[in-house]
């Protein structure tokens, strides 16, 4: 039986909009998952060493502040610093298309705006940590 997957979801930055990030954290805890939620205000720096303390492979950033195009790249650079490549980051808020094609050519997972479905997000999670899982039982 695979252990539950462990998630971190973090605030970085000025952001102090967190009641999504919340209902988030609920709705993974209540789809089987282990989730560790990082607070308000965190920088990114914080954000890696929490997820390393937690060995966690899933990191969610919540971004309402438009900060998005800066802090999930510096998140991003900083887990493959520190040896994590193989963590997860994803996440939400408001983050124009275009910006999200970005994102994603720069090793950021699947991001999801307002309104996105809580299930369509632990389903992406769910499909993403079994597929990096498998990939490092095959190597």
């Amino acid at each position: 039986m695979q252990p539950p997957i462990r998630v971190l979801v973090a605030k970085p930055g000025l952001d102090g909009h967190d009641r999504g990030a919340k209902v988030v954290a609920a709705a993974l805890r209540d789809a089987g998952m282990e989730v560790v939620y990082g607070g308000l205000h965190a920088t990114p720096e914080a954000i890696v060493e929490m997820a390393l303390q937690e060995d966690v492979e899933v990191v969610g950033l919540s971004i309402l502040s438009g900060a998005h195009m800066t802090l999930f790249p510096k998140v991003r650079r900083l887990l493959d610093e520190a040896g994590a490549d193989d963590v997860l980051l994803t996440g939400g808020g408001i983050i124009p298309k275009a910006d999200m094609d970005a994102l994603a050519r720069s090793g950021v997972g699947r991001l999801f705006g307002p309104g996105a479905s809580l299930d369509e997000l632990a389903t992406y999670i769910r499909g993403e940590v079994e597929r990096r899982r498998s990939a490092a039982r095959s190597a």
